[in-house]
């Protein structure tokens, strides 16, 4: 595997959850972040916590394409160079098809696949002048399995997307050297539903819930950080295209 001492990778929703957990151990291998967010309290948080000469924050909604050339220019001058991103930031909404909101369903479609595009398009020239350049976007096992919590079918389909831009990308830019991943994580404790309209999120709860009564759960944002980090630190000419990462222990469903 690759030696991360002094590379520079940038992460998207790099404040909190499975973003904060990558970083976390990107820094630990010696690496240093650019995070990226639309929180600034959390993002000083961030930094101060990994160490100000390890990490450096720029806020930014990545649905802005202006505030994203702004935040990888920023961030890119500050380091000096760039090897990787990972295109974590992502939102979701939960509702049926028919009683959505549009702007709910514009928002996650706008951040989800839009800004992943934007930071892609960001990323991509500053990315050849690394010797190890890699991207990985962050799937969502929502898109592939049933037995995920229910009604997020417009989130589901923001990552199916992603899937498939992914395979796109690794054919366009493979020439350039740059590897590309999507890693597809299952459920873990995170604060990803914070925010969520209660009475819709209780619907699909309940829909979930009458699915049966076991879920599988011990997943930790660290494990989907260990998995994007291997993806990270292949050697040039090697990447791996895809890797799931789920939780394996069985245990009665939460309840609302």
């Amino acid at each position: 595997m690759s030696n991360f001492k002094d590379h520079v990778y940038i992460i998207t929703g790099g404040s909190q959850g499975f973003g904060f957990a990558i970083a976390q151990e990107l820094v630990r291998e010696g690496a240093k972040v650019g995070l990226i967010a639309r929180s600034g309290d959390r993002l000083n948080e961030a930094v101060v916590t990994l160490g100000e000469d390890k990490a450096y924050a720029v806020v930014a909604d990545i649905a802005n394409g202006a505030q994203v050339k702004q935040a990888f220019a920023e961030i890119h001058q500050h380091f000096g160079r760039l090897d990787g991103l990972v295109n974590n930031a992502g939102v979701a909404r939960p509702g049926t098809i028919e009683e959505i909101p549009e702007h709910e369903m514009r928002l996650q479609f706008d951040v989800n696949v839009i800004g992943l595009v934007l930071c892609c398009q960001a990323a991509i020239p500053l990315l050849r002048d690394s010797p190890n350049p890699r991207i990985v976007n962050i799937g969502s096992a929502s898109a592939r399995y049933r037995e995920e919590i229910r009604h997020l079918g417009i989130y589901a389909a923001t990552k199916i997307a992603v899937e498939r831009l992914t395979a796109e990308m690794r054919d366009e830019i493979k020439a350039d050297g740059i590897g590309v991943t999507l890693v597809v994580p299952g459920a873990a404790m995170t604060e990803f539903a914070a925010g969520w309209n209660e009475q819709r999120l209780r619907k699909a709860v309940g829909a979930w819930q009458e699915q049966g009564p076991n879920m599988d759960s011990g997943m930790e944002p660290h494990h989907v950080a260990e998995a994007v980090v291997h993806c990270l630190g292949y050697k040039p000419g090697v990447a791996i295209d895809e890797l799931i990462v789920r939780p394996n222990s069985p245990t009665p469903k939460f309840q609302f």
